[in-house]
Protein backbone atom coordinates (compact mmCIF):
# COMPACT_ATOMS: atom_id res chain seq x y z
CA UNK A 1 0.00 0.00 0.00
CA UNK A 2 1.46 3.16 -0.84
CA UNK A 3 1.98 5.63 2.11
CA UNK A 4 1.52 9.44 2.33
CA UNK A 5 4.63 10.93 3.37
CA UNK A 6 4.89 14.76 3.96
CA UNK A 7 7.74 16.53 3.71
CA UNK A 8 9.14 20.40 3.75
CA UNK A 9 8.41 21.46 0.60
CA UNK A 10 7.88 22.65 -2.34
CA UNK A 11 9.54 20.35 -4.99
CA UNK A 12 12.83 20.71 -5.02
CA UNK A 13 14.30 20.65 -1.14
CA UNK A 14 16.82 18.65 0.76
CA UNK A 15 13.99 17.44 2.92
CA UNK A 16 12.01 16.27 -0.35
CA UNK A 17 15.56 14.54 -1.66
CA UNK A 18 15.34 12.28 1.91
CA UNK A 19 11.63 11.93 1.47
CA UNK A 20 12.46 10.12 -1.95
CA UNK A 21 15.86 8.55 -0.55
CA UNK A 22 13.10 7.18 2.33
CA UNK A 23 10.66 5.95 -0.13
CA UNK A 24 10.94 6.12 -3.67
CA UNK A 25 6.82 4.77 -3.66
CA UNK A 26 5.51 6.71 -1.60
CA UNK A 27 2.90 9.86 -2.57
CA UNK A 28 4.81 12.87 -1.28
CA UNK A 29 2.72 15.93 0.14
CA UNK A 30 5.15 18.73 0.36
CA UNK A 31 4.18 21.47 3.28
CA UNK A 32 5.36 24.90 3.70
CA UNK A 33 6.90 24.39 7.58
CA UNK A 34 7.57 21.22 10.00
CA UNK A 35 4.78 21.92 12.29
CA UNK A 36 2.57 21.44 9.32
CA UNK A 37 4.38 18.09 8.72
CA UNK A 38 3.87 17.11 12.32
CA UNK A 39 0.18 18.45 12.23
CA UNK A 40 -0.99 16.36 8.69
CA UNK A 41 0.47 13.03 10.60
CA UNK A 42 -1.27 13.95 13.81
CA UNK A 43 -4.86 14.59 11.67
CA UNK A 44 -4.13 11.32 9.30
CA UNK A 45 -3.54 13.71 6.74
CA UNK A 46 -0.24 11.61 6.06
CA UNK A 47 0.65 8.17 7.51
CA UNK A 48 4.19 9.17 8.34
CA UNK A 49 6.31 12.98 8.03
CA UNK A 50 9.97 13.24 7.37
CA UNK A 51 11.87 16.41 8.85
CA UNK A 52 15.56 17.52 9.73
CA UNK A 53 16.77 17.39 12.68
CA UNK A 54 20.60 18.23 12.52
CA UNK A 55 23.08 19.62 10.73
CA UNK A 56 26.54 18.82 10.51
CA UNK A 57 27.65 22.54 10.38
CA UNK A 58 24.69 24.37 12.10
CA UNK A 59 23.82 22.06 14.95
CA UNK A 60 20.12 21.00 15.73
CA UNK A 61 16.66 22.13 13.97
CA UNK A 62 14.93 23.88 17.08
CA UNK A 63 11.86 23.79 15.33
CA UNK A 64 11.56 19.73 15.31
CA UNK A 65 13.19 19.17 18.20
CA UNK A 66 10.96 21.73 20.47
CA UNK A 67 7.71 19.67 18.79
CA UNK A 68 9.28 16.38 20.07
CA UNK A 69 9.90 17.41 23.43
CA UNK A 70 6.56 19.83 24.13
CA UNK A 71 4.21 18.90 21.58
CA UNK A 72 3.69 15.45 20.15
CA UNK A 73 3.07 12.10 20.61
CA UNK A 74 4.88 10.76 17.64
CA UNK A 75 7.77 9.12 17.41
CA UNK A 76 10.70 8.88 15.58
CA UNK A 77 10.35 5.69 12.89
CA UNK A 78 13.37 5.86 11.42
CA UNK A 79 16.22 8.37 10.79
CA UNK A 80 18.37 9.00 7.46
CA UNK A 81 21.73 11.37 6.55
CA UNK A 82 22.30 13.16 3.39
CA UNK A 83 25.23 15.05 2.26
CA UNK A 84 24.03 18.76 1.12
CA UNK A 85 25.32 20.49 -1.42
CA UNK A 86 24.18 24.16 -2.23
CA UNK A 87 24.63 26.14 -5.15
CA UNK A 88 24.10 30.04 -5.53
CA UNK A 89 20.83 30.27 -8.22
CA UNK A 90 19.41 33.03 -9.86
CA UNK A 91 17.38 34.32 -12.80
CA UNK A 92 19.46 33.32 -16.10
CA UNK A 93 21.42 35.98 -17.82
CA UNK A 94 22.11 37.11 -14.05
CA UNK A 95 25.10 39.26 -13.08
CA UNK A 96 26.87 38.05 -10.33
CA UNK A 97 28.19 41.36 -9.47
CA UNK A 98 24.82 42.84 -9.26
CA UNK A 99 23.27 40.64 -6.53
CA UNK A 100 22.38 42.94 -3.47
CA UNK A 101 19.58 40.30 -2.12
CA UNK A 102 20.05 36.82 -1.32
CA UNK A 103 17.20 34.42 -0.14
CA UNK A 104 17.22 31.00 1.73
CA UNK A 105 16.17 29.02 4.76
CA UNK A 106 18.47 29.94 7.69
CA UNK A 107 19.77 26.65 7.76
CA UNK A 108 21.50 27.15 4.47
CA UNK A 109 22.16 31.00 4.91
CA UNK A 110 24.57 29.48 8.14
CA UNK A 111 25.82 26.62 6.04
CA UNK A 112 27.27 29.22 3.73
CA UNK A 113 28.29 31.87 5.88
CA UNK A 114 32.05 31.85 4.33
CA UNK A 115 31.23 31.79 0.97
CA UNK A 116 28.30 34.93 1.73
CA UNK A 117 30.94 36.65 3.96
CA UNK A 118 33.82 36.65 1.43
CA UNK A 119 32.01 36.88 -1.88
CA UNK A 120 29.11 39.04 -1.09
CA UNK A 121 29.80 40.82 1.81
CA UNK A 122 27.16 43.30 1.98
CA UNK A 123 23.98 41.77 0.76
CA UNK A 124 20.74 41.66 2.35
CA UNK A 125 20.25 37.74 3.49
CA UNK A 126 16.62 37.24 3.74
CA UNK A 127 14.96 34.07 5.40
CA UNK A 128 12.69 31.89 3.48
CA UNK A 129 10.41 28.92 4.73
CA UNK A 130 12.96 26.89 2.65
CA UNK A 131 15.35 26.69 -0.30
CA UNK A 132 13.12 25.85 -2.57
CA UNK A 133 10.56 28.58 -1.86
CA UNK A 134 13.93 30.89 -2.03
CA UNK A 135 14.37 29.43 -5.69
CA UNK A 136 11.17 30.48 -6.30
CA UNK A 137 11.17 34.13 -4.74
CA UNK A 138 14.29 35.05 -6.98
CA UNK A 139 12.54 34.15 -10.13
CA UNK A 140 9.43 36.78 -9.50
CA UNK A 141 9.52 39.80 -11.79
CA UNK A 142 10.04 41.88 -8.43
CA UNK A 143 13.19 39.99 -7.19
CA UNK A 144 15.79 41.98 -9.24
CA UNK A 145 19.67 41.26 -8.57
CA UNK A 146 18.65 38.83 -5.84
CA UNK A 147 19.34 34.98 -6.26
CA UNK A 148 19.05 31.97 -3.45
CA UNK A 149 20.93 29.07 -1.92
CA UNK A 150 19.32 25.93 -3.02
CA UNK A 151 20.18 22.83 -4.32
CA UNK A 152 21.19 21.64 -8.16
CA UNK A 153 17.91 19.64 -8.49
CA UNK A 154 15.89 23.20 -7.54
CA UNK A 155 17.32 25.07 -10.37
CA UNK A 156 17.02 22.03 -12.69
CA UNK A 157 12.89 22.15 -11.54
CA UNK A 158 12.53 26.16 -11.87
CA UNK A 159 14.64 26.15 -14.89
CA UNK A 160 17.23 28.98 -13.36
CA UNK A 161 20.59 29.48 -13.32
CA UNK A 162 23.57 27.83 -11.08
CA UNK A 163 26.19 30.99 -10.16
CA UNK A 164 28.64 29.09 -8.25
CA UNK A 165 27.98 25.34 -7.29
CA UNK A 166 29.36 23.61 -3.93
CA UNK A 167 29.48 26.87 -1.79
CA UNK A 168 28.94 25.43 1.63
CA UNK A 169 31.44 25.78 4.24
CA UNK A 170 32.66 22.31 3.98
CA UNK A 171 32.53 19.50 2.01
CA UNK A 172 31.34 17.12 4.32
CA UNK A 173 28.35 18.91 4.97
CA UNK A 174 25.71 16.53 6.40
CA UNK A 175 22.11 16.68 7.40
CA UNK A 176 20.11 14.17 9.48
CA UNK A 177 16.33 13.14 9.12
CA UNK A 178 14.56 11.60 10.93
CA UNK A 179 10.71 10.24 9.98
CA UNK A 180 7.81 10.75 12.31
CA UNK A 181 4.71 8.36 12.97
CA UNK A 182 2.47 6.91 15.28
CA UNK A 183 4.49 3.78 15.79
CA UNK A 184 7.42 2.47 16.90
CA UNK A 185 9.87 0.73 14.76
CA UNK A 186 10.82 -2.98 15.22
CA UNK A 187 14.03 -4.11 16.59
CA UNK A 188 17.09 -4.53 14.25
CA UNK A 189 19.96 -5.06 15.96
CA UNK A 190 21.52 -2.01 15.08
CA UNK A 191 19.33 0.79 16.82
CA UNK A 192 19.29 4.41 18.30
CA UNK A 193 17.01 5.25 21.06
CA UNK A 194 15.86 8.81 21.49
CA UNK A 195 14.64 10.31 24.86
CA UNK A 196 14.23 13.30 26.58
CA UNK A 197 14.86 14.11 30.57
CA UNK A 198 14.14 16.70 32.86
CA UNK A 199 14.92 17.33 36.61
CA UNK A 200 12.47 18.55 39.48
CA UNK A 201 15.64 20.53 41.18
CA UNK A 202 18.86 22.31 40.57
CA UNK A 203 21.38 20.48 42.53
CA UNK A 204 25.34 19.46 41.73
CA UNK A 205 25.81 15.90 40.49
CA UNK A 206 21.80 15.70 39.11
CA UNK A 207 22.92 15.27 34.79
CA UNK A 208 26.26 12.87 36.17
CA UNK A 209 23.98 10.78 38.31
CA UNK A 210 21.58 10.34 35.42
CA UNK A 211 24.20 9.76 32.58
CA UNK A 212 25.97 7.16 34.54
CA UNK A 213 23.06 4.69 34.28
CA UNK A 214 23.74 4.14 30.68
CA UNK A 215 27.91 3.98 31.65
CA UNK A 216 27.65 1.35 34.15
CA UNK A 217 25.38 -0.73 31.46
CA UNK A 218 27.94 0.01 28.72
CA UNK A 219 25.28 1.99 26.70
CA UNK A 220 26.93 4.33 24.43
CA UNK A 221 25.48 7.78 24.07
CA UNK A 222 26.38 9.38 20.74
CA UNK A 223 24.38 12.01 21.81
CA UNK A 224 23.70 14.78 25.00
CA UNK A 225 21.66 18.07 24.69
CA UNK A 226 20.38 20.62 26.61
CA UNK A 227 17.02 22.49 25.25
CA UNK A 228 15.00 25.65 27.41
CA UNK A 229 12.33 24.06 29.03
CA UNK A 230 10.13 27.06 27.90
CA UNK A 231 8.65 27.46 31.38
CA UNK A 232 11.32 29.12 33.16
CA UNK A 233 14.89 31.14 32.23
CA UNK A 234 17.52 29.32 33.14
CA UNK A 235 16.10 25.78 33.26
CA UNK A 236 16.60 22.94 31.07
CA UNK A 237 15.77 19.62 29.30
CA UNK A 238 18.17 17.23 28.20
CA UNK A 239 18.17 15.41 24.74
CA UNK A 240 20.20 11.89 24.94
CA UNK A 241 20.81 9.38 22.01
CA UNK A 242 21.79 6.23 23.17
CA UNK A 243 22.50 2.99 21.12
CA UNK A 244 20.41 0.34 21.52
CA UNK A 245 16.28 -0.53 21.12
CA UNK A 246 14.52 0.84 24.13
CA UNK A 247 12.73 -2.92 23.99
CA UNK A 248 16.14 -4.21 25.10
CA UNK A 249 16.80 -5.94 28.69
CA UNK A 250 19.72 -3.59 29.12
CA UNK A 251 18.09 -0.64 28.01
CA UNK A 252 14.79 -0.77 29.64
CA UNK A 253 16.88 -1.84 33.18
CA UNK A 254 18.73 2.00 33.00
CA UNK A 255 15.65 3.50 31.72
CA UNK A 256 13.92 2.36 35.38
CA UNK A 257 17.13 3.66 37.01
CA UNK A 258 16.71 6.83 35.06
CA UNK A 259 13.65 7.65 36.55
CA UNK A 260 14.60 7.59 39.97
CA UNK A 261 17.01 10.71 39.58
CA UNK A 262 14.89 12.95 37.40
CA UNK A 263 11.14 14.62 37.08
CA UNK A 264 10.26 13.08 33.72
CA UNK A 265 11.68 10.62 30.74
CA UNK A 266 10.18 10.88 27.27
CA UNK A 267 11.02 8.16 24.73
CA UNK A 268 10.89 9.90 21.59
CA UNK A 269 11.61 6.83 19.67
CA UNK A 270 13.71 4.05 19.17
CA UNK A 271 14.55 3.36 15.77
CA UNK A 272 17.34 1.71 13.32
CA UNK A 273 20.77 3.15 13.42
CA UNK A 274 21.77 5.75 9.84
CA UNK A 275 24.76 3.73 8.33
CA UNK A 276 26.77 6.82 8.97
CA UNK A 277 25.44 8.49 11.96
Amino acid sequence: MQRNLAYLGPVGTHTEAAAMLYDTTANLIPHSSIRDIYQSVVDGNANQGIVPIENSLQGSVTDTLDILIQETTLLIYQELVIKIEHSLIAKPETDPRTINTIYSHPQALGQCKFFLDHHYPKATQVASLSTASAVEQVLKPESANSAAIANKRAASIYNAEILADSIQDSQGNATRFVVLAHEEHKPTGEDKTSLCIAFQGDQPGLLYDSLGEFARRNINLSKVESRPNRETLGRYVFLIDLEGHRSEAHVIDALQSLREHTASVKILGSYPKAPNS
